[in-house]
C-alpha cells in the first residue's frame, strides 16, 4: 500500500476519473478537484505530495495555480507534474518556468502512468523530509525534469497491464 497522496487537478470528469481509478489500483490515496478554486479549497485542510495538475482550465489555469502554490511555503515542497495536451514546442518550458517539477502529455498511457508517478515520488523524497526544522529541494530534484515520468524507466515501479485507456483533453 503506497501512502503518498496524490491531488488531481483537471476540468475533464473523465480524465479524473480515469486517472484516480489507475491510481487508486496502485494504493495511492487520491483527491481530485475540478478547478483551481477546488484545490485550494482541498489544500487548507490536506497535504497531498504530488498533484497532477491539467495547465489548461478555465479560470485560474494550472500554471497559475502552480505558480502560487509554489510561492506559498505552505505548499511549495508539493511536486507538481503538469498535464497537457497542447504538446507544443515551449510547452515543457513554459510548465517548468511557472513552477511544475515534471511534465507529461496527453494522452496519457495509464500503463506507464504509475511507474511516472512512482519515478517523481522517489526524486523528490530527500525534499519531502524535514530536515534540522528546514525542508530544502535537493537541486536533482530541481533539474532532473522530463517527459515520461522522471527518469523512471520502464522497470521501475509496479504496472498494471490492465489498464489500457489512454487520457485525452
Amino acid at each position: 500500500m503506497k501512502t503518498q497522496p496524490i491531488l488531481i487537478v483537471d476540468d475533464n470528469q473523465s480524465n479524473l476519473r480515469l486517472m484516480e481509478a489507475v491510481l487508486d489500483a496502485e494504493g495511492y490515496p487520491v483527491k481530485s478537484a475540478m478547478d483551481a478554486q477546488e484545490a485550494l479549497a482541498l489544500l487548507e485542510h490536506w497535504k497531498p505530495d504530488l498533484i497532477l495538475m491539467d495547465i489548461q482550465m478555465p479560470g485560474i489555469d494550472g500554471l497559475e495555480l502552480t505558480g502560487r502554490l509554489k510561492r506559498d511555503p505552505r505548499f511549495k515542497q508539493i511536486v507538481v507534474v503538469a498535464l497537457t495536451a497542447y504538446a507544443m514546442k515551449g510547452d515543457e518550458q513554459k510548465a517548468l518556468a511557472a513552477g511544475c517539477d515534471g511534465y507529461l502529455s496527453k494522452p496519457i498511457d495509464t500503463r506507464t502512468l504509475p511507474a511516472a508517478i512512482e519515478g517523481y515520488l522517489k526524486r523528490a523524497a530527500p525534499a519531502m523530509r524535514p530536515a534540522a526544522g528546514k525542508r530544502s529541494r535537493p537541486k536533482a530534484a530541481r533539474h532532473g525534469r522530463g517527459q515520461g515520468g522522471a527518469g523512471a524507466s520502464e522497470d521501475s515501479g509496479p504496472r498494471k497491464q490492465a489498464h489500457h485507456a489512454h487520457i485525452h483533453e
